[in-house]
């Protein structure tokens, strides 16, 4: 993950500067009494004097760099802190010197500058505001530029010996010897700057031939929530899927912060391949609030997930099952089973191939592997990738026939988050596909957690037409 520098500056606007301070009477105007007696008096002071933690961690969790961390790093963070004060012109921390830590402006600007012994025309000053921060993680690094009040400032101060907490283990986990689960690895990210990441395909994470679409969904939101107060949480996602992604190089995801709000943030991704957009999606996130409530839709009456088979054991008795065609049950043998990261189970477990007519619906139990970090915002990740696992093929069902073979590619995805989910826990997903016309299938799914409360509503439109080779039909995932 990256780290802070020695000294990084962002600021609101990089091209304003203020006018230079021009000798160093107008900074060592105070006698120097008096500035050591500031000194003193400016000691290190506890949140608890100053204000409250409630008004720390929302500034914190406004600043764009500390946005990718995990948020339990944050709110540890905001217990360590400490507040510093300053009065016009005075020092900050001196070239040369270690300082406190990193230091976020709370209130007030500062300017960097260098000696006022250099030249004055390779010495401007930068302006920083509230939410810029500078200083260093190590207490054996040394500033690089002297750092003053330009007006009265108060610092939040995270001192060297927390500074740790500026490097997790992941986005999504601070602890050391956390068990990540495959489908927690498969959507970390590596920041690369403020608002860009990386995103990798395992060598063991689903693929189908190509980067899997909800591989794409997972890794943007990812990054679209590694960019917003980690207390605002996705409410609603709509989804691009542009170009085939190629599972052998890295993704790159750029995030567009659109808006930022008291109550609701929007984000804008762009996953970009080769230097082209392959995928893009828009993000809506929403701080928790108490409002009305109902929920209309009832959860379909369905055996539990411990009463039904797993994949591998469905697998097995499909392959021995008489009553399947020996071809598909040798095809069935050979094929080797990739492990999902995602565990499912089938309520209506059928004799049906990719090749037999059915009824244009599908139920299924679903949840993550292993246990997940305790993140929200991972879990509805989490979710919106298993989404896409089993979904649009459905449109297809009441068109297969022998000898017929389709391509089904997804276009476009939508989601909606209603309530808190668990993604380690059980979720059924009932999907049906009301219609296809024109060479696209539409399928609408409701999913529900095992106490029947809709968690989430999903909608997503692909493309159905004939295979004009083998390698073109879809690969039944059920």
């Amino acid at each position: 993950m990256n780290t802070f520098p020695s000294l990084k500056i962002k600021t609101q606007t990089k091209t304003h500067f203020r006018q230079p301070i021009n000798n160093k009477s107008s900074i060592l105007r105070f006698p120097s009494s008096v500035l050591l007696n500031s000194r003193i008096q400016n000691r290190l002071t506890s949140i608890s004097k100053m204000m409250n933690k409630e008004s720390v961690m929302e500034f914190l969790c406004g600043v764009p760099l500390l946005q990718r961390l995990p948020g339990s790093s944050i709110k540890r963070i905001a217990d360590v802190v400490l507040v510093k004060n300053y009065e016009v012109g005075e020092f900050v921390v001196h070239k040369g010197e270690t300082g406190d830590g990193v230091y976020f402006i709370w209130e007030g600007e500062a300017e960097v500058s260098l000696h006022a012994e250099e030249e004055e025309e390779t010495n401007p000053e930068f302006v920083l505001k509230q939410q810029d921060y500078f200083g260093n993680r190590f207490s054996t690094s040394n500033q690089p530029a002297d750092v003053i009040a330009s007006t009265r400032l108060t610092c939040l101060v995270l001192p060297h010996e927390h500074c740790s907490l500026l490097k997790p283990r992941s986005i999504w986990c601070a602890e050391e010897g956390h068990e990540t689960s495959s489908v927690e690895s498969i959507l970390h990210l590596d920041p690369i700057e403020v608002n860009l990441f990386q995103g990798i395909t395992l060598p063991d994470a689903p693929k189908f031939g190509k980067v899997f679409g909800g591989q794409f969904i997972g890794q943007a939101l990812a990054a679209a929530s590694k960019t917003v107060d980690f207390l605002k949480l996705v409410h609603h996602i709509q989804a691009y899927f542009l170009l085939v992604g190629d599972y052998d190089i890295p993704i790159i995801y750029e995030v567009h912060r659109i808006r930022d709000g008291k109550s609701f943030a929007t984000r804008r991704v762009d996953a970009i391949q080769k230097g082209n957009v392959v995928f893009t999606l828009l993000a809506s996130f929403q701080k928790e609030e108490q409002g009305f409530e109902h929920q209309v839709a009832v959860m379909p009456l369905v055996p539990s997930p411990d009463q039904l088979l797993n994949l591998e054991e469905l697998r097995e008795r499909r392959i021995m099952d008489p009553r399947l065609p020996r071809t598909y049950r040798n095809k069935v043998a050979i094929r080797k089973l990739v492990p999902w990261p995602i565990e499912i189970r089938f309520c209506d477990p059928s004799t049906s191939t990719n090749q037999t007519k059915s009824e244009p619906s599908l139920r299924y139990w679903f949840r993550a592997k292993g246990k997940l970090s305790d993140d929200q915002a991972l879990h509805r990740c989490v979710v919106a990738y298993a989404s896409d696992l089993l979904f649009i093929e459905v449109s297809s069902n009441p068109h297969r026939r022998i000898g017929l073979k389709i391509r089904v590619l997804s276009l476009n995805h939508t989601m909606w988050f209603h309530r808190p989910v668990k993604a380690d826990d059980w979720l059924l997903f009932a999907i049906e596909s009301p219609t296809s016309y024109d060479a696209r299938g539409l399928c609408m799914g409701r999913m529900f957690n095992m106490k029947g409360k809709l968690v989430a509503s999903v909608a997503q439109e692909g493309l159905l037409r004939k295979a004009v080779s083998p390698d073109q039909a879809i690969r039944a995932k059920y």
